[in-house]
């Protein structure tokens, strides 16, 4: 449900590529994008009616719409009895996230979270890594996700110059913490085992959006370790190269870990040597999808980011991000007034 960019880069290719998943239809209120989207893919359905849709003999749906859409997709699918993948966030608003998680319970359907960095090579070797004591006991964990989300400006047919969609779409739907921090907010509860007890947020204005588009959160987990977030949109968007970075840094008291996407390398510094992990993205689709391939046929989904995870990780992005919102200095005016 849902035919833009993630879909289309992310999922579609990943079901299509799998031996255990078959993409047979698309939903898009916008028919002639269904209908391309279909097309590009191979996907004999395409709908821009949801109970049509949602009667082309699924198994199971992926919901890769706008955060908006998602509340509204859910209880679709929840009516039908049909498991549901759905994409990060689950929602914008905590209560759109628990009214989504409500709705799921009560249909008993399976309900999974497209946390995809969880099923990275990268992220699953972190996790080995940590559990196995390699490094000792983790106190510190920094994630950095700092890039331009394609660029804030682009020329349109007519030629003149405007603000992106794409980017208008994200800062109202919340901001880089809420699309983008989720991720790293999930990896540092999922690889320390342990909650988040403290949220403290704060951010900068590069554009004047309530949110922030360059945010900081910090976290306290509940076993003593604490994690940095910094995720903007905002980092090189004007810049001729935008040069984004992207890092995990997870600091124990027997050594650290490192990964740089720049570089693709994997790395963790114990007392004695070097270890180095595989060289892959931060991105895992195709090992998302065997995986729900498999819930999906066994009923088994506790390995599996769950709602209840979602919701977690939403009220934390929110929280961070209002926060920022609350502690936003406003410089005064210095303009020189007319005569």
């Amino acid at each position: 449900m849902g035919c833009g960019d993630v879909a289309n880069f992310g999922h579609a290719p990943a079901i299509n590529a799998i031996a255990e998943t078959e993409l047979v239809s698309v939903y898009d209120p916008d028919a002639k994008r269904a209908e391309d989207f279909a097309r590009r893919h191979a996907i004999p359905g395409w709908f821009s009616d949801v109970d049509a849709f949602l009667s082309s003999g699924l198994e199971a749906v992926s919901i890769c719409s706008s955060a908006g859409a998602h509340l509204g997709n859910v209880r679709a699918c929840a009516e039908k009895r049909l498991p549901i993948l759905c994409e990060k966030p689950i929602a914008t608003t905590v209560e759109d996230a628990e009214s989504i998680v409500r709705i799921a319970g009560e249909a008993e359907i399976p309900f999974m979270v497209g946390f995809v960095y969880r099923y990275s090579p990268v992220a699953t070797t972190i996790r080995e890594w940590v559990r196995s004591g390699l490094i000792g006991n983790v106190k510190s964990i920094r994630l950095v996700y700092i890039w331009h989300l394609h660029g804030r400006y682009g020329p349109g047919e007519d030629g003149v110059w405007r603000e992106s969609p794409v980017w208008i779409g994200r800062m109202r739907e919340g901001g880089p913490m809420i699309d983008c921090g989720v991720h790293l907010i999930d990896l540092a509860r999922w690889w320390t085992g342990s909650d988040v007890s403290q949220v403290c947020g704060h951010g900068a204005w590069l554009a004047d959006y309530r949110a922030p588009d360059h945010v900081y959160a910090h976290l306290d987990h509940e076993n003593g370790c604490h994690t940095m977030v910094e995720t903007s949109f905002s980092y090189g968007h004007t810049a001729h190269d935008p040069a984004p970075q992207f890092t995990y840094e997870l600091i124990g008291d027997g050594g650290f870990i490192r990964y740089d996407r720049g570089n693709w390398r994997l790395e963790a510094h114990d007392g004695r040597t070097v270890h180095t992990g595989p060289s892959a993205s931060e991105k895992g689709f195709w090992e998302m999808y065997a995986a729900w391939a498999h819930a999906v046929r066994t009923g088994d989904t506790t390995s599996l980011p769950s709602g209840p995870d979602a919701l977690g990780v939403s009220k934390i992005a929110v929280t961070a991000t209002e926060q920022a919102i609350s502690r936003r200095i406003t410089p005064p005016d210095t303009r020189t007034a007319p005569n």
